[in-house]
Parts: C-alpha cells; structure tokens; sequence
C-alpha cells in the first residue's frame, strides 16, 4: 500500500479480503455517523483513474445479527437495482452497490470477529444533516416515496426484523407500563403529567398496530430512519438521487416512515428543547413533505395508508416520547444524555408535538386529501 495513507493492521487485513482494481490510495475517516466505523477508500487504477469505495465496520453492539442485517441490505439494493435498470435509471448512483469479498461474501469478518462491508462510493452527491431550504426537505420526501414505490411488491415478510419490536407500539406502551409500575429510580412521583399523558391514550398506542393485525394496512418494506441526511442528493441537480443506510430496513407500515419524518423534520424546535412555547408542527414543512412523498410513492399506497399518514406522523411522535419517558424512568441507561433530566425534556417535546398535530389533524387530513 502506498506511503500516502495510514491504515492499522485489522484495515489492512480487511483491505486485502477484497479486490479492488488497483492501489490503495488514501483511506481516511468518512460521514458523521456515530454507529458504525467508515472509511472512505480511494483506488488508483492501473489507467491512472482513481476509483472511491466505502469501507464500513457494522456496530454489533447495536446490531447484534450483522448476517441477518447483510442478507436484507443484499436483498433489497438486488431488487432496486433490477428496478432501477427496468427504469432506465443508473443503479451504481441510485442504490447502494456491494462490493463482494474475494470469497464472494456481502461482508467480511476479521481475524477480532468483526464484521466488514464495502459499498461503491456515489460520486458528486452530497447528504445534509441539516436542511437548509424546502426543496432539501421535499427531496427527501420524494426519495422516501420512491423507496415505497419501488419496493412495492418485494415480498417485505421475508426480511429479517433487525431490531425486534422497533415500532410495535402496544409493546412500547406495555414496556412503560412495566417501568411506571417498578419506578425503580424513584422517579414516579415527579412525573405524574406526563404518565397521564401516557396513559390516556392507550387506544393511539393500538391504532397501527391492530389495522395491520387485521389486515387493513399492508405490511411493506421499511427503512425507519426517514432522516435527511440518509438521502443523497446530487450536486449539480439538486435533485435525491438515492436513499442510504439500510442497516434498519426491516417489515413494517409506510406510515410510519412518513411519521417520523414529520416528528423529526417539521418540528419548530431541537428535539430537546426545553421551552415548550418554541414547539408546534409547521404546517408548511408538513405540506412540503406530504406532498413529496405522495409524488415520490406514485399511486404505490393503498387508500387506508393515504388516510393514516396524519395518524402516522402521530403515533411516531408519541412512540419517541413515550421511549424517552421510560428510558427516564429507568435510569437514562439506552439514549445518551448531556444534562440531568435530558431524557425528561426530550419526552416533553414530543408530547407538546402529539398535542399540537392532534388540534391540528383536520389540516393535516385536508393536505393529505389535496395531494392524493
């Protein structure tokens, strides 16, 4: 390897499971995500031409079944990739490629046990963490949709649940039921409102999860971390070219992908604001992703999803406020926290958010209808 790059022993090792066309380069740090370790590569062919690929080591602390996880990303990028090429569409920018190991494996793992991937590098796209105008906003709402779309008729039960539960309501309200009733930090008695708050709507915590239970809403292909910055957007259009991070896509309801967006995107405050006042749903920034993602599915929902995605951007935030509320409950042991009572604020906001998009439901169903 060339003298231009630092690599330890165990990148070295993995480096050399796989073949890449030519001469390692440079091999720096990449992204800001904080759950798993990547690294982008830059080859240099023997034309002279360099090449860019990201070398990625999978979080098994977070993900403790990386196989299952490798056998649904392989799964799925397989399937939209065949979809992208029926299209006309470039698969290598508009999903996420893997690049096998020499033994023709999705995934490598080192001589420490940990697991490797390698994913084709898109070149001259760019993701944001922030959004900085309507259009980043109504990208991602479009890509999302499309995500739907393409995904529409792959066979969602067969992927693997790669955290159980994740967005099985009733079991959430259950969980904090169990962690009101052994308030084993003593902590029961200070939030008595937001328990309340809880506990009256136990028929909300039911709403998906029995029409799904009945059959009444599908079950799909979900990637459950609808956040900007897992969209890549091309540079010289401006236009989504692709979603990334597929380590959540798992079987789940579309509404719920448009729910967290909402509860993430058209929020007037952080998440862990701590005045209140500074916390509504913006009902422009949900009109511009309503009608992105509706643009984006392009007639892949069914009338029963179309009508619950109010009830979806509902229902997530309440979810995310009820698991903070419990984690607080319980110690702060699962979000990380900076602050004491961090988790407590976080759950406020949520709350004040569900309280607001309940008064403001007849609006949020009237944009959905104008759209459809």
């Amino acid at each position: 390897m060339g003298g231009q790059i630092t690599v330890n022993a165990i990148q070295k090792e993995v480096i050399s499971k796989f073949d890449f066309p030519g001469e390692i380069v440079e091999c720096i740090p990449y992204g800001s995500g904080h759950i798993n370790d990547t690294y982008r590569l830059t080859v240099q062919t023997s034309e002279g031409q360099n090449k860019r690929f990201i070398l990625q080591r999978m979080n098994k602390s977070i993900f403790t079944k990386p196989v299952e996880l490798m056998e649904n990303v392989s799964g799925v990028t397989s399937w939209l990739r065949k979809k992208i090429q029926e299209n006309g569409g470039d698969a290598e920018r508009e999903t996420l490629n893997i690049v096998n190991d020499k033994e023709n494996s999705p995934y490598y793992v080192d001589s420490e046990g940990e697991y490797w991937r390698v994913y084709l590098f898109i070149e001259d796209a760019t993701s944001f963490d922030m959004v900085k105008d309507d259009n980043d906003f109504y990208q991602s709402a479009v890509a999302f949709g499309h995500f739907q779309r393409l995904l529409a008729d792959y066979p969602a039960e067969t992927l693997h649940e790669t955290i159980v539960n994740f967005h099985n309501t009733v079991d959430r309200f259950r969980k904090f039921k169990e962690a009101v009733a052994a308030d084993s930090e003593g902590r029961v008695k200070d939030v008595q409102d937001e328990i309340r708050f809880v506990l009256d709507r136990e028929e909300l915590a039911h709403n998906l999860c029995d029409l799904q239970e009945q059959g009444e809403i599908p079950l799909r292909v979900t990637h459950n971390d609808t956040k900007l910055n897992n969209i890549m957007i091309d540079d010289e259009t401006g236009k989504a070219i692709c979603v990334i991070d597929l380590d959540t896509v798992m079987p789940g309801l579309s509404v719920n992908d448009f729910g967290d967006s909402i509860r993430f995107g058209a929020s007037t405050g952080a998440e862990d604001e701590q005045d209140l006042s500074k916390i509504s749903c913006d009902l422009h920034l949900y009109e511009v992703y309503t009608k992105g993602f509706i643009e984006g599915c392009a007639g892949a929902l069914t009338d029963i999803e179309l009508d619950m995605l109010p009830m979806g951007a509902i229902l997530m935030t309440f979810e995310c406020g009820m698991r903070f509320l419990t984690d607080y409950l319980e110690g702060d042991h699962y979000f990380k926290i900076h602050r004491e009572g961090h988790n407590l604020d976080r759950c406020r906001t949520q709350f004040k958010l569900v309280a607001d998009m309940e008064e403001k439901l007849p609006q949020m169903k009237a944009i959905v209808e104008k759209y459809r």
